[in-house]
């Protein structure tokens, strides 16, 4: 695990705070975005990334490395688009109303990295446990999830179906 707060040098807005709970005096003697980002780095290696709407992570990650000189080292792959594969018939695919779906332990803090994160590492197994019993399979490894977030949204199974007869 990792966590830090970022010192942004700037005013938290309102509404921001509002919805993380995070307040000008909680990042006021928070490290800078450089060194938080150089530790994100160093933390994450060459080791799979999986975020929940991994676009925005991605696109966030990917500009802070740029300011520090750095690249990741891998792609992102997404916990939503995989969900709308696993689970097509979901109301929606937010991160709160897969975790009330399929009943995960939800984190005391929506909104904080953290939190997300431990939430959305829960909704993955939770899928991954689901794709073994559904499909067979003894193992689902982290191609099969990468592979499945490309599939067709009503084509969830029958992708399964074929990565398994290819493996």
């Amino acid at each position: 695990r990792y966590e830090s707060l970022i010192n942004p040098r700037i005013s938290i807005p309102w509404f921001i705070e509002d919805l993380t709970g995070i307040s000008d005096a909680m990042v006021r003697s928070a490290p800078s975005a450089r060194q938080v980002m150089s530790e994100v780095h160093d933390f994450v290696g060459s080791m799979p990334l999986v975020a929940h709407n991994a676009s925005f992570d991605r696109g966030f990650m990917d500009a802070e490395f740029s300011r520090i000189r750095r690249r990741r080292k891998q792609e992102f792959i997404c916990s939503m688009r995989v969900a709308r594969r696993v689970y097509p018939g979901a109301a929606n695919h937010k991160l709160g109303t897969l975790v009330n779906l399929t009943g995960v332990q939800p984190s005391a803090h929506y909104h904080r990295a953290l939190g997300d994160a431990e939430m959305t590492a829960r909704l993955w197994r939770h899928m991954v446990r689901e794709i073994k019993q559904k499909h067979g399979l003894q193992t689902v490894p982290i191609e099969l999830m990468e592979s499945l977030q490309h599939a067709r949204v009503d084509g969830g199974d029958e992708a399964i179906a074929r990565w398994s007869a290819r493996h």
